[in-house]
């Protein structure tokens, strides 16, 4: 009997202002046949720090997030908060 944690990055979604929501499985196999699976999801915002991240999901991001993007979601922030002022 062979258990073995194995944790990936199994999807990786752009929305449409420019944020990417990241899913990782967690499955634990026995011999080949997996027992039990479990997800943990996040989201990153244009311009957001990718320290930490998985490789793919900072090829995404260097992909989508280009300045204009970036500057698209800041002037959307901004005029989400005139909202309230």
């Amino acid at each position: 009997m062979v258990l073995e944690k194995q944790i990936a990055i199994d999807k990786i979604e752009v929305m449409e202002l420019g944020h990417i929501q990241v899913r990782q499985i967690t499955r634990i196999v026995e011999n080949g046949v997996e027992l039990s699976s479990s997800f943990h999801r996040w989201s990153l915002s244009p311009g957001d720090d990718l320290t930490g991240q998985d490789a793919r999901v900072v090829a995404v991001a260097n992909a989508v997030w280009t300045p204009e993007t970036i500057s698209a979601y800041q002037a959307y922030l901004q005029s989400e908060a005139d909202k309230f002022k």
